[in-house]
């Protein structure tokens, strides 16, 4: 069995010391860079932050909360620690919310959620996920780069055009949404296109029914998923067993702290039990403490059959807010309400 690091197999118990240990660095980092947290821990000292139940105490900064943060204290809420030219790039996403991108390679930890999906150096990626202003295709794209993969930055739409790009250059994997997956191998069958050569693929942002992906295999695709969010990367990610099974629930990246809260409290739940995922980042240029992400999901007993020794969660399973997820793009609730408030004519509008 290949894994990404030794990371990936270490002792949980040396994950959570060298996690903890890491834990007020960042929690230094974020009050001395951002001025945001200087005020929201100002009564902190990170020193004492060398726990989970010291952790648990501190306030969480809510996804649903950054577009009016960014709108007051423009342009990153003063959530941001470094100075612009310690930046790469700057996403939008809509709301708007804006998203710095650090100088570090693979900033977003992709590289690690698409060995697990089989991709290796070498490998010519054909990548649809948005490259328009939106974090997604630059995301995965720098974790494919760390990997050694060549990437045709496909992006979304223009169908026809990527199955000429697929049938010409011919390469080993796929990565964007399941659905968009489905309309180029319907297209291909329907127009006699040649993607023989996608053989494995990582996807996202979109719910993968088992139906969908039995329907892949059948097309000679493996598939796995992976979750994350724009502001903090991958979250989590599926792998396969020795015997090339896919493993249940998908396994936490090695470079996050994650709790699952019960929504409005930001309390830990039990084992087992469904809770708002929260997510404390271990990057000093957008050091994220405690950030709510508005998903749901539940933790797994017992390491993963893959040999990757990280917790398991089950996945997304929904959502603790209104907000809703359309075409792989979030739209909030405020945002309806501005598009009514805009247009008199509309008379009732419902997210």
């Amino acid at each position: 069995m290949e894994f990404y690091d030794s990371l990936e197999t270490r002792d949980p118990a040396e994950r959570e010391a060298a996690l903890m240990a890491a834990l007020p660095q960042i929690i230094a980092a974020a009050k001395e860079g951002a001025p945001a947290y200087r005020d929201r821990l100002a009564a902190v000292h990170p020193e004492d932050i060398v726990d989970r139940r010291a952790l648990a105490e501190l306030p969480l900064t809510h996804k649903s909360e950054l577009i009016e943060l960014q709108r007051r204290h423009p342009p990153f809420g003063g959530l941001v620690a470094s100075p612009m030219p310690q930046l790469r790039r700057i996403f939008a996403s809509p709301g708007p919310i804006y998203e710095p991108e650090g100088r570090r390679p693979d900033y977003w930890r992709f590289a690690r959620a698409l060995f697990a999906a089989g991709f290796r150096a070498g490998d010519l990626v054909h990548n649809t996920f948005s490259y328009h202003l939106t974090p997604a295709g630059a995301m995965v794209e720098s974790g494919a780069d760390a990997l050694g993969c060549a990437v045709i930055p496909a992006g979304t739409g223009q169908t026809e055009q990527q199955l000429r790009t697929i049938a010409d250059l011919r390469p080993t994997g796929y990565i964007g949404t399941p659905s968009f997956l489905k309309v180029l191998l319907e297209r291909a069958a329907s127009e006699s296109a040649d993607v023989s050569s996608l053989k494995k693929a990582l996807v996202g942002a979109e719910a993968l029914p088992s139906a969908l992906r039995a329907e892949f295999r059948s097309r000679g695709l493996a598939v796995l998923q992976c979750y994350g969010t724009a502001d903090i990367g991958v979250i989590s990610y599926e792998s396969t067993s020795p015997q090339g099974e896919i493993c249940e629930g998908m396994t936490v990246d090695e470079g996050i702290i994650l709790e699952l809260v019960m929504p409005g409290t930001g309390e830990p739940v039990p084992p087992g039990e469904i809770g708002e995922v929260v997510v404390t980042t271990l990057t000093p240029e957008y050091p994220l403490i405690r950030f709510a992400t508005g998903d749901l999901s539940a933790l797994l007993p017992g390491p993963s059959p893959c040999g990757r020794t990280n917790h398991r969660i089950k996945g997304w399973l929904g959502r603790a807010d209104q907000t809703t997820k359309v075409r792989g793009m979030f739209v909030h609730p405020e945002q309806v309400a501005e598009i009514v408030r805009r247009h008199k004519s509309i008379i009732r509008a419902r997210l």
